[in-house]
């Protein structure tokens, strides 16, 4: 299947979801709801305990805070004691930004122990903002087996400590922390920044130093990195050392490039400015302990606990642009755009990473069904810098959704001309783009030398590689290169099920079915429910003689999700089967061809990949 996916920013496993909703009151926990599908429940309405509950947790659920919130506090007025109640309402106060309420509930909670990590950090943050710093010290102290809390818990402790006036203790608490290898870049950055607010200019330069030259740093915690980067680069600024800082940004740059805040800071150290670093207080420095570990866990599944310690963190650091970024991103991916404006909109002004909030929020417009008013938003976008390809991005991505693909190749020709002559390797996804926008208008000639360019700044690219083999084996062209390559994308992205459909596609096109079912069989376990992939297996059951199982993913198709796939299509096959082979035809010619999902372009991250 032809297909790309947007981008969304570095994450990591889900370690301690459990933490959130520790054991439920005596009542079965519903499934959620599609939103459209949510009942609206007015609180004082609610005439018993089980009622409030089981709304609230359809609600909690579904993400929906402002309906949670009101129906947990109905369920404690039927039952005052309840912990368990007291502890979602105090999570679900928390992942909603209400920080003020959510500690009175930790304060309520500080010897619940099911619930201890949470009111640890949350009663220790507030102790730190409100320069109680030995009483945060006490409070997160910490002993037990976990890494990620010792991690977390040592070093917020040890802000606490700078805070004091007790720098040198801090760096030594941090040293002598035992841990696994990818502790390393968080303490290192961490002490870099705490040697700073002592004054102790070549502590901070040793310690930043390494973390930028941490070989694991990047991928273990990009946004870390990057703050280390940044950091040090406004060190040796500030010290006078202006190549130095220039060098800095220079190893950021070779990292992750087109990284928004770095340009902007190379441009002020070029300038002869002295940038201001990052943090400048205890309370900011705690406050970038939980955005570090919440940025590394970013993954998909994992965003109620990021959530959690980005809300934390912005409670303390609220004008902090990556953090509200960050905030932004996971409300976009749990499909609540009107949220993720909500924090786009408070990125400061005068921050460098503005712009990519602006892009964002660009792209969330289209997500409230204001598809002309985001048009128009990125349209300016392009206009006010025409130089910076995210906008190209983004608004192409706005048209990809809305099939013009008319205004999409116009857009990335407008890109193409923005790049010059010469092209960066990290400008693939132009290329890519607007090869994808001519053929949807089956411009075949113009769109091929598109995907070749892409290859040839990214020759290992899986998703150019996918797209091209497969648009190659499907007319009947270059079979055995166009074969090679989604093979060699299968082997890149081998649990991409997206990629192993196109795979099993090509095998069927080209009449081997029985290699087209083994990977067909692949991809729908790695792509559960996806229509085009049923349709594909179905078809390829039927020619190798298992129609009940054929007529079974057909049906499977008809219920599953997928926009590009011919239902009335599927309902005949269902009904009739496939037309039996016609010998005559050329080899990937026996077959009709499904339709391709059409590929969005990735969002305007700052890391292109």
């Amino acid at each position: 299947m032809r297909h790309t996916s947007k981008l969304f920013l570095l994450s990591s496993a889900a370690l301690v979801m459990a933490l959130f909703f520790a054991g439920a009151p005596n009542a079965a926990t519903p499934e959620a709801k599609p939103a459209e599908e949510n009942v609206t429940f007015e609180p004082a309405k609610v005439g018993s305990f089980a009622g409030a509950f089981l709304a609230a947790r359809t609600a909690d659920v579904d993400h929906d805070y402002d309906t949670a919130i009101p129906l947990y506090r109905k369920a404690l007025e039927f039952d005052p004691s309840n912990l368990e109640i007291r502890e979602r309402l105090m999570i679900a106060l928390l992942l909603d930004g209400q920080f003020e309420e959510g500690l009175a509930e930790a304060e309520a909670l500080k010897e619940d122990d099911a619930v201890e990590r949470i009111t640890t950090i949350v009663r220790g943050l507030d102790a730190i903002r409100d320069g109680r710093f030995a009483d945060a010290k006490e409070m997160v102290a910490y002993k037990g087996p976990n890494d990620l809390d010792r991690l977390t818990q040592t070093l917020i402790g040890a802000w606490a400590d700078v805070g004091a006036g007790k720098g040198k203790r801090a760096l030594e608490t941090v040293s002598k922390m035992k841990g696994p290898d990818w502790f390393k870049v968080f303490t290192d950055y961490h002490m870099g920044a705490m040697a700073i607010q002592m004054g102790d200019t070549s502590a901070a330069r040793k310690h930043l130093t390494a973390a930028i030259t941490n070989e694991e740093a990047v991928a273990t915690a990009p946004d870390t990195f990057m703050r280390a980067v940044m950091a040090l680069a406004r060190l040796e600024a500030a010290a006078g050392n202006k190549q130095k800082a220039l060098d800095a940004i220079s190893v950021g740059d070779g990292m992750i490039s087109n990284y928004a805040p770095l340009k902007a800071l190379r441009e002020s150290i070029e300038a002869g400015e002295k940038p201001e670093q990052q943090i400048t207080s205890a309370a900011e420095g705690a406050s970038a302990v939980l955005f570090s570990v919440g940025a590394a866990l970013n993954r998909q599944g994992a965003e109620d606990m990021v959530s959690l310690y980005l809300q934390v963190s912005h409670a303390l650091d609220p004008d902090s642009a990556d953090t509200l970024i960050l905030l932004g991103g996971i409300a976009e991916k749990l499909e609540q755009p009107e949220r993720a404006i909500s924090y786009y909109q408070q990125v400061p002004e005068d921050s460098p990473m503005r712009r990519i909030s602006e892009l964002q929020l660009g792209l969330a417009l289209a997500g409230t069904d204001k598809v002309n008013d985001a048009r128009e938003h990125l349209k300016a976008l392009i206009e006010s810098d025409p130089s910076d390809l995210r906008s190209y991005l983004a608004y192409g991505s706005v048209l990809s959704d809305a099939k013009d693909y008319e205004a999409m190749a116009a857009n990335y020709d407008k890109a193409v001309e923005a790049i010059g002559p010469v092209a960066d390797p990290g400008d693939w996804t132009i290329f890519f783009q607007r090869g994808i926008a001519y053929e949807r208008l089956k411009k075949w000639e113009q769109a091929e030398p598109n995907f070749r360019k892409a290859l040839e700044l990214n020759p290992e690219q899986p998703q150019v590689l996918n797209y091209l083999g497969y648009s190659w084996v499907d007319m009947n062209r270059n079979l055995d290169e166009g074969l090679d390559m989604i093979r060699r994308a299968v082997e890149l992205r081998p649990d991409d099920g997206y990629v192993v459909d196109s795979l099993g596609w090509a095998y069927y096109r080209l009449g081997r079915f029985e290699e087209a079912v083994a990977e067909l069989e692949r991809a729908v376990q790695l792509r559960a429910g996806d229509a085009t992939i049923n349709d594909h297996l179905g078809d390829a059951y039927w020619r190798v003689g298992r129609k009940l199982e054929a007529v079974y993913q057909w049906n499977r198709a008809l219920i599953s999700e997928g926009e590009d796939v011919n239902r009335e299509h599927i309902k005949e096959k269902i009904a009739e089967g496939l037309p039996p082979l016609d010998p005559t035809a050329t080899t990937a010619d026996k077959s009709p061809s499904a339709p391709a999902a059409p590929a969005p372009a990735p969002a305007p991250a700052d890391k292109k990949s």
